[in-house]
């Protein structure tokens, strides 16, 4: 487990993750305090990888449960395997033993573990990464559902009781913000928002990924992209798109923006069309913004 904010930090930078201190120290207290750690902020800027370079970090499973809606406790928790618990009670009635038949079909043999059952039951000696992706996705009844485990790390199971963690998962659960999260779930977690980076952070984030992309490319993606997210798109590019875009320019063997190559990559920016078109309309139809974005480029260079 991490033993500072630095050693954190350090620790996901070396898994090409650029973490500022404030999320390396909402991230040590999680751990320290046993918390869960609800992330919010915009689509597309690492609140789903932040677990997923968490887990690697700490050489330990990564278990996700992606919510949508109509998502239920049976489906997070557990379910029975029903084919094969039919197929035992036809057995058992063949040969005589219908007295053992309740006993029989509901012991572990033929429990279903789903993702939160998993990472309770998960042995150690490290927690799993336990990621509840998009949490605001799914119906507040699943919320509700989440308390309990949220404050106890444990669940009951009818049949076999209560299931109490052993080793307690770390919990991340993220959402985009489509609709608000009820103030009950979110007290029993500390919060962090993740906003688009900077300049100089963004920066570090493309050169960490892409090591091989020259340093006046990177930055003038990078300047790019900032200027974009000042437009009102429908949804303005995340550092995903910012690596995607980085990585296609890449492969094209190209050392620096200009009109025709803007104008050809478009779809690694936006991803639906009427952002690609309010851009090539809007924006880089007219001619003092299109030379304004290019002078901002240029003076990212390096």
């Amino acid at each position: 487990m991490f033993s500072s904010v630095d050693s954190i930090v350090e620790r996901l930078g070396r898994e090409q993750y650029v973490a500022d201190r404030a999320l390396g120290t909402i991230l040590y207290l999680s751990q320290a305090l046993g918390k869960p750690l609800f992330l919010e902020g915009e689509p597309g800027v690492g609140k789903t990888r932040l677990a997923v370079v968490l887990a690697r970090a700490l050489d330990t499973p990564l278990i996700r449960l992606q919510c949508y809606e109509g998502l239920d406790a049976s489906t997070a928790l557990y379910e029975w395997n029903y084919p094969r618990q039919i197929l035992e009670i036809k057995l058992q009635e063949t040969c005589g033993e219908r007295s053992q038949i309740a006993r029989t079909i509901f012991s572990e043999e033929f429990l279903i573990q789903r993702p939160i059952l998993q990472a309770l039951r998960h042995p150690g000696p490290r927690p799993a990464v336990l990621l509840i992706d998009e949490l605001d996705r799914a119906d507040e009844e699943f919320e509700a559902f989440l308390l309990e485990v949220l404050d106890e790390f444990q669940v009951t199971i009818p049949e076999l009781g209560t299931i109490r963690a052993a080793v307690k998962p770390l919990v991340i659960l993220t959402s985009n913000r489509t609709r608000e999260v009820h103030d009950a779930l979110k007290r029993r977690c500390l919060y962090h928002w993740i906003d688009y980076p900077d300049f100089d952070k963004e920066y570090a984030i493309v050169k960490a990924h892409l090591p091989d992309i020259e340093d006046d490319l990177a930055a003038q993606v990078c300047r790019f992209v900032e200027r974009i997210r000042t437009e009102e798109f429908l949804k303005r590019p995340g550092v995903a798109e910012t690596l995607d875009w980085a990585a296609a320019l890449l492969a094209l063997n190209r050392h620096a923006l200009d009109e025709e190559v803007v104008e050809a990559t478009m779809g690694c920016i936006f991803k639906n069309q009427q952002d690609i078109l309010l851009f090539r309309n809007a924006v880089w139809g007219d001619h003092e913004k299109r030379a304004e974005y290019l002078r901002q480029v240029k003076a990212a260079m390096c």
